[in-house]
């Protein structure tokens, strides 16, 4: 083998590990069960959710992936019948562990509900709660600097700066669910669960929080639930296909809904079932 050989070997092989160092694995889950009482809801789910990417998770009604969801900030804690097996770690840490602050858990993974759900409260206070309660703010000075900073990345400042002491009700549906995604980033999240966040929104509101979510990938990790096949294609970089509590599979979004490796992913997303 000559010179040039060996060094285009040498740089082919740094880039191939380059390209895999650069898909950091952010969360894992692995043999995931989730049951409600006698009824087992998943079965045996492995997943890997990449640092900085959107994952996102579809399949037709009750298929398990939002259960699956709130497995990974231990929402399912909050159903008296919920037991959940297997094991799912945080940068490597089992988020099961007796030893895990459920709260401080819920500040590094974030969750945007399907229906916009702001507080009772003005829109300062929406995005303030948080930091107040953790205790990230040690002045005024410093909490207004958070809630700006927030509202600023949830591409709702320009839009309420003005009448941030209003209530955040008063805002339309779109802004409301932009005003909970400021919330949700005011605690510093490495991690921010969203729960079909665009189903209850207009096509034009629906367009924003997309471009939103675009942006927010390049400081979080992202995981989304969605019945939208055009939304997943639009944002997501990875995509699980749940199926009957079963992962079917999971790749690349592009190969997903180009070449998927499963009959049933492919019936799904051309609309022969869901």
């Amino acid at each position: 083998m000559n010179i040039m050989t060996e060094q285009k070997l040498e740089q082919a092989v740094g880039a191939s590990m380059t390209a895999k160092t650069n898909e950091v694995i952010k969360m894992q889950g692995r043999k995931v069960g989730v049951f409600y009482g006698e009824k087992q809801a998943l079965f045996d789910v492995e997943l890997d959710i990449r640092q900085n990417q959107v994952t996102a998770l579809i399949g037709p009604s009750g298929c398990g992936k939002s259960t699956f969801l709130r497995c990974l900030n231990r929402m399912n804690d909050t159903i008296d019948s919920a037991r959940v097996t297997g094991k799912i770690t945080l940068d490597g840490e089992d988020v099961y562990d007796p030893k895990i602050d459920v709260v401080e858990l819920r500040a590094r993974v974030g969750m945007v509900f399907q229906k916009p759900n702001p507080f009772p409260k003005s829109i300062y206070e929406n995005v303030a709660y948080g930091p107040k309660i953790h205790g990230l703010a040690r002045t005024k000075a410093d909490l207004d600097a958070i809630v700006q900073s927030s509202l600023q990345k949830a591409a709702l400042w320009n839009e309420v700066k003005d009448r941030v002491h209003e209530p955040g009700t008063g805002l339309s549906g779109g802004q409301q669910q932009r005003l909970c995604i400021a919330r949700a980033i005011a605690v510093a999240p490495e991690v921010i669960l969203m729960d079909e966040p665009c189903s209850a929104l207009d096509p034009i509101a629906t367009a924003k929080v997309e471009e939103l979510i675009d942006e927010l990938k390049q400081n979080y990790t992202i995981v989304i639930v969605t019945h939208s096949m055009q939304q997943a294609a639009r944002v997501s970089q990875r995509t699980a296909m749940f199926h009957l509590g079963y992962l079917v599979e999971e790749g690349a979004t592009d190969k997903m809904f180009t070449n998927p490796d499963d009959k049933r992913t492919q019936d799904y997303i051309t609309g022969r079932f869901g």
